[in-house]
């Protein structure tokens, strides 16, 4: 007696995993937008909080995202969001480009 699966089990199977890969991958690429905008906003808070205590120890708000890198408030990794765009300073204020 042979012992193996049938032609018709395998496209079943088949089926059933093709359908799972379609139902999670478009989820899976707007979480990922969803992840980089919700990133930016939480890094954005992060260097107004280094802003204040820029301001705090030097007397006056930085003009440029630069200054905080060269003060060793943060990184250079942290002057742009997971999305790749670069943080700038307006009025005292970080903004995402």
């Amino acid at each position: 007696m042979n012992r193996g699966f049938t032609i018709l089990e395998m496209i079943l199977v088949l089926t059933v995993i093709s359908l799972i890969v379609l139902v999670t991958v478009p989820n899976i690429s707007q979480k990922k937008q969803v992840i980089g905008q919700v990133g930016c906003q939480a890094l954005t808070e992060l260097i107004n909080g280094q802003i204040l205590l820029y301001d705090l120890e030097n007397g006056e708000k930085p003009g440029d995202v630069s200054e905080l890198v060269d003060g060793g408030y943060i990184t250079e990794n942290q002057c742009y969001c997971p999305d790749g765009t670069r943080i700038s300073i307006i009025d005292g204020e970080a903004f995402g480009e």
